[in-house]
């Protein structure tokens, strides 16, 4: 490896944020589970969520493409709600799902200074049900349009990029901000890309 690529993955592990997550549940489409990996990697987000009840798993999104984010990035998929949420509630003190409800919060009034796990729901049915219930709550993105919804790539980037807004003015991008405590392992895996 060379002295250049070793600098840049300690500088890129130094940005990992621990305490913020997506979950992805039944996403139908490859395209946008790609695009919404690629936004994390963007904003420093290391652990993603892949909640599929639905599809068959084999080949659900096919982790294969040595160019795409994902390889840079540690995939949790789960194939039961409940498992999911009960893994979530290890890591996360807030679990907020997308929901175009009357009480759903704004974007902008969740804290994301505490560590937040934001749940997108597939194209066509959105979060299930089950995963409301054991949400601590719903947000939406405030809009203006005659189309009520985002494409789910585009609400997870504008989403995640306020996280990052607050994230970074809270100092959680600080080179003295807390190291990924999975630091180590994420490294080695990542060396062992040098070549690519």
């Amino acid at each position: 490896m060379t002295p250049k690529r070793a600098q840049k993955i300690e500088s890129v592990l130094k940005m990992r944020q621990s305490g913020l997550t997506i979950v992805m549940e039944n996403v139908h489409d490859p395209h946008n589970i790609y695009a919404a990996m690629r936004t994390c990697d963007a904003v420093g987000i290391q652990d993603i969520y892949v909640l599929n009840t639905e599809l068959p798993r084999s080949g659900y999104f096919g982790i294969k493409s040595s160019s795409s984010a994902n390889k840079w990035l540690t995939i949790h998929q789960f194939d039961n709600v409940s498992a999911c949420f009960e893994a979530l509630r290890k890591e996360y003190d807030c679990i907020y799902t997308t929901y175009l409800g009357e009480s759903s919060a704004s974007l902008y009034e969740i804290d994301f200074t505490q560590k937040v796990a934001l749940v997108f729901g597939n194209e066509h049915n959105g979060v299930s049900a089950e995963a409301r219930n054991l949400a601590d709550g719903n947000f939406v993105i405030p809009q203006v349009g005659m189309i009520p919804s985002l494409n789910i790539s585009v609400a997870c980037a504008v989403s995640i990029y306020e996280a990052y807004r607050q994230r970074k003015q809270a100092g959680f991008y600080n080179q003295e901000a807390t190291t990924h405590p999975n630091a180590e392992s994420i490294r080695q895996l990542w060396s062992s890309y040098s070549a690519d």
